[in-house]
């Protein structure tokens, strides 16, 4: 099978379409709170703990680069799964898998990060521990699903054809 036939059948995976449709709406999502976060548009009775503290609003905003960065590569991911950057991009569309990864990789990276801090702050309020949670563990139940259906395996350097880049 050639790596554009795996592409094609990896893109259409049944259980890669709840993966795709968690990482949109979670892109989305950070898309939107830093959004609202940076049009200071979050009520104060709905925002985190110390809201007003200087050192707290650095803390949030310091997750502000991780959070686009997770965005942008997610939804640069599933662009590029579905064909839907053009002709032009074509010859790129087999890096949605790796970028899927980073993406994922960094998503759980924000959840850890602000369930650590929440846990070392004693502040357990489900308001921020449920996304972030969710945000930690959805990714390593897509990135296990995804190593273990082996859909990284026509992007190993050992199968790469002769003479490929």
């Amino acid at each position: 099978m050639s790596a554009g036939t795996d592409t094609e059948s990896a893109t259409r995976a049944p259980c890669l379409s709840g993966i795709k449709a968690a990482m949109l709406v979670t892109d989305l999502g950070f898309l939107l709170y830093w959004s609202v976060a940076l049009l200071a548009l979050i009520p104060a009775e709905h925002a985190y703990k110390d809201y007003d503290d200087p050192v707290m609003s650095d803390w949030n905003y310091s997750f502000l680069p991780l959070d686009i960065a997770a965005s942008v590569t997610g939804l640069l991911s599933l662009a590029l799964s579905r064909g839907a950057l053009g002709a032009r991009a074509r010859r790129h569309r087999p890096l949605w898998l790796p970028l899927m990864l980073v993406s994922l990789t960094l998503t759980s990276t924000a959840g850890l990060q602000a369930v650590v801090f929440w846990a070392l702050r004693g502040d357990w309020s489900p308001t921020w521990w449920i996304p972030n949670l969710a945000l930690l563990l959805f990714p390593v139940y897509a990135v296990t699903v995804l190593l273990r259906h082996g859909w990284t395996a026509p992007y190993r350097p050992a199968e790469r054809p002769p003479g490929g880049r």
